[in-house]
């Protein structure tokens, strides 16, 4: 009943015209920096090269090989599979402003993100819980984006944040050096990036709210496993 509702009655948007100047750029400006291919990248480096222990030992040329492969996989590949469809004309903007439009990128991205899953899952170097957690949550969060992309539109920014959030809540648990920096940190990120997608997309906040309910989903699902 209520996502009948949502569909039949859209809540009234400002047009980016009505905004100030400067929000707008902020608002482009948040949602390239912290775009959702990124995002698992920027933790993945994060705990490769930042954090004391997860990693601790393993040597340079192996730590940036592990962020070569995320990267590839999360970013590089799905990136381009959009471009790719847009070339051929299978979606209409690089923005895919339509459910119709995210089918495939959204059926690719998950092909690409259980690979990259598997490969350390079954490499023959030791990854810690952690990064597997955070690879398999990522792999879930976009499996929820697609089926829920059947019946509306939903914010992939806003799933990309709600799974950043819940990895910091579940990594503080676990985390021997957690201090709440990093949950801090992933709020205020995930404020900024929700709120420049209302500002510069046409979003609405039901979209924004479930994004992030099945981001945090899907990384909660990621670290059961």
């Amino acid at each position: 009943m209520i996502l009948k509702e949502h569909m039949n009655r859209q809540e009234p948007r400002k047009f980016k015209s009505e905004y100030n100047n400067v929000l707008v750029f902020l608002g482009n400006f948040f949602s390239f920096v912290f775009h959702p291919l990124f995002i698992t990248v920027y933790v993945a480096a994060f705990l490769i090269f930042i954090h004391p222990a997860e990693f601790a030992g393993a040597e340079l040329l192996t730590k940036q090989l592990k962020l070569l492969l995320i990267f590839l996989f999360a970013t590089v590949f799905p990136a381009f599979t959009v471009f790719l469809c847009w070339r051929l004309k299978l979606v209409r903007s690089l923005h895919m402003s339509t459910t119709r439009e995210r089918i495939i990128p959204y059926l690719l991205a998950m092909f690409f993100y259980f690979m990259i899953w598997f490969v350390f899952a079954r490499s023959m170097f030791d990854n810690p819980p952690v990064i597997l957690h955070l690879l398999l949550g990522s792999f879930f969060a976009i499996c929820g984006g697609w089926m829920c992309n059947i019946f509306f539109k939903i914010s992939m920014h806003a799933i990309a944040m709600g799974g950043l959030v819940t990895f910091a809540i579940l990594f503080s648990f676990v985390d021997n050096y957690s201090s709440g920096l990093y949950l801090s940190i992933a709020v205020l990120i995930a404020g900024l990036v929700c709120t420049s997608r209302l500002i510069v997309s046409d979003h609405s906040n039901f979209e924004i709210y479930i994004g992030l309910l099945v981001g945090a989903l899907g990384e909660f699902i990621g670290w059961q496993f």
